[in-house]
């Protein structure tokens, strides 16, 4: 379906799931917005699809920032019918090792940039769709991704409060949320890393496409949650259930599923403060393991099914054999 007419704004949206969200736009007819911190990247965007793109720079974890680079595409674009969040950062660190600064950063750009966002995007929507990007560790966090984990944690609060609020009022744009499994993005490149291997996304990992699938059905359908991929499924009523269970075995492996076996020389560049000079893309170098393809499932439905199904299922077959 083309909307030529449509427009939408990325926040984070030079490399990983969020330039997969923004091709994912651009095939649907949207002219497209992207703020990020890179500005070889976002110059870069716009030579690849001129007229089709237009860019600003801003840290996301910064409202002022945000709020200029806002005012600036809305002059050049028009007013977004779609808003997308899902700018962050994260290190694969030991807590204790990690510096103060660098913890807040974290959560500055992860969970203050949604925030921020959802801000930015209120003061300039008349209506459309809001969609804030979470992960399946926003539910189960894992060892050596604590800031990362306790933001993911946060968006989950935030939007519901946000979301509740809006339905008050009765306001036209809707706030969605859509949580991710472990995707085949570049930020293992460029993430911070005390490990001594170099970092990979813990299995199963799925391809950003299958990201800016769910993107798009939660800005068509305005669902409370979307989860996308088994495992998002599988964390989500795990932990529900046996969360001790799970702290335990995560201490066991949690750490060493994060590692990818190549050695890591220990001096490569990161972007906790900067942004790395590395292409703009959405692949990351796990081409060969990532699926094309993942379930996306309401998770309002979901949970209807496990608390209401398999206990109405259980019912009905101790009455047929009894």
């Amino acid at each position: 379906m083309t909307r030529n007419d449509s427009i939408a704004i990325v926040v984070g949206g030079t490399a990983g799931v969020g330039r997969a969200v923004v091709e994912a736009f651009l095939a649907e007819g949207y002219r497209v917005g992207v703020v990020a911190r890179g500005e070889a990247r976002l110059q870069a965007m716009e030579n690849e699809f001129p007229g089709r793109v237009k860019t600003a720079s801003a840290d996301a974890g910064v409202a002022e920032q945000l709020d200029r680079a806002t005012d600036n595409l809305v002059q050049a674009l028009g007013i977004p019918r779609a808003w997308i969040n899902c700018a962050m950062l994260t290190s694969f660190s030991p807590f204790e090792m990690m510096e103060v600064e660098e913890f807040e950063q974290i959560t500055r750009a992860t969970y203050l940039g949604q925030v921020n966002g959802t801000r930015a995007a209120l003061r300039v929507m008349g209506r459309g769709n809001i969609v804030n990007v979470g992960s399946g560790l926003g539910y189960r966090a894992i060892p050596f991704q604590s800031a990362y984990s306790g933001a993911k944690h946060a968006i989950n609060g935030f939007t519901a409060a946000v979301r509740s609020e809006l339905m008050r009022d009765g306001h036209p744009v809707k706030l969605s949320l859509v949580q991710l499994p472990a995707m085949n993005t570049p930020q293992f490149d460029w993430a911070r890393n005390r490990l001594p291997e170099r970092p990979q996304p813990a299995p199963p990992v799925f391809q950003p496409e299958v990201a800016a699938r769910a993107v798009l059905r939660a800005i068509e359908t305005g669902p409370r949650e979307l989860l996308v991929g088994k495992s998002v499924l599988q964390l989500v009523f795990g932990d529900m259930v046996l969360p001790d269970w799970l702290d335990r075995k995560l201490a066991d492996e949690g750490v060493e599923m994060q590692k990818s076996g190549e050695r890591d020389s220990g001096n490569r560049p990161d972007n906790i403060y900067e942004p790395v000079d590395h292409p703009s893309t959405a692949h990351g170098r796990f081409e060969k393991r990532a699926k094309d393809s993942g379930i996306i499932v309401d998770g309002d439905v979901a949970r209807k099914v496990v608390f209401f199904g398999i206990p109405a299922v259980a019912f009905l077959s101790g009455a047929v054999i009894f």
